[in-house]
């Protein structure tokens, strides 16, 4: 029976790295396909929506950023993690992905507090009116 400090010496840096790229790639694909579904909604609306604008730039600028994030995402997985030079160029392209991320996670929490929720359903205010 293999004790825990023998696991950990087994570890393998390669595939950890691996899966966390999976796992960050994983949320970059649920994040762009809100934001799809977002962006959508917002063009079908139009400008009848009160923040419009705002929204359309807030959509853009989060799926521009989770496009950079998945081509660092494929460009660091092709990374030996192994070779010092590259693991350094490795963690630097982490660094942007995490940036990338947290900006794009930003600009979807932005988009929410200003009334942008696909799952609250929208319904003509003058309806409810007796």
């Amino acid at each position: 029976m293999t004790t825990f400090l023998e696991n950990m010496k087994a570890m393998d840096a390669n595939r950890y790295a691996t899966k966390k790229t999976i796992a960050q790639g994983m949320l970059d694909i649920a994040l762009l396909t809100a934001n799809a579904s977002q962006l959508k909604y917002i063009l079908q609306v139009g400008e009848q929506h009160q923040f419009y604008k705002l929204m359309l730039i807030l959509i853009s600028l989060s799926i521009v950023m989770q496009v950079a994030a998945g081509l660092l995402l494929v460009i660091q997985s092709l990374i030996n993690m192994h070779n010092t030079k590259d693991r350094n160029r490795g963690f630097a392209i982490n660094h942007f992905i995490d940036a990338f991320i947290f900006l794009s996670v930003f600009c979807d929490i932005m988009k929410m507090n200003f009334g942008l929720d696909p799952a609250v359903p929208h319904t003509d205010v003058e309806l409810l009116k007796p």
